[in-house]
């Protein structure tokens, strides 16, 4: 393929991603860097909260990414708890692709840590 071809590729289709559909369930990450990954449903469970304390503690120098669509409710015990131990946190609003405004499910990625550089050897739920 030429340069002109590759030019052209790049502009027309955007710039091409590794694991698109990977990084979007885990709300922009890789798998193999996610340590602890909870659905919507999963951290309406009061008790994974301590779960995910745990987790930040184990590993402060990794990353909290916030699904922006969870109610403000469930937002708002993960950011406090974020605050009070100094953690890094991202809350992640992902654009609709093509189904418009798609709505929340208890099964979408509602929060995930993960290491930000590097593969994790063993993640702890996934």
């Amino acid at each position: 393929m030429s340069s002109v071809e590759d030019y052209i590729k790049k502009n027309v289709f955007g710039k091409p991603q590794l694991k698109p559909d990977e990084q979007k369930k885990f709300l922009g990450n890789f798998a193999e860097r996610v340590a602890i990954a909870l659905t919507v449903a999963q951290i309406k469970n009061e008790s994974n909260l301590a779960t995910v304390e745990k987790i930040m503690k184990r590993y402060p120098s990794y990353h909290l990414y916030l699904n922006g669509k969870i109610d403000g409710y469930l937002m708002d015990e993960y950011l406090q708890l974020s605050v009070k131990l100094n953690y890094k946190f991202t809350i992640v609003m992902q654009a609709p692709v093509r189904n418009g405004q798609k709505k929340l499910t208890d099964n979408d990625m509602g929060l995930v840590i993960a290491d930000e550089s590097k593969p994790i050897n063993s993640p702890v739920i996934l």
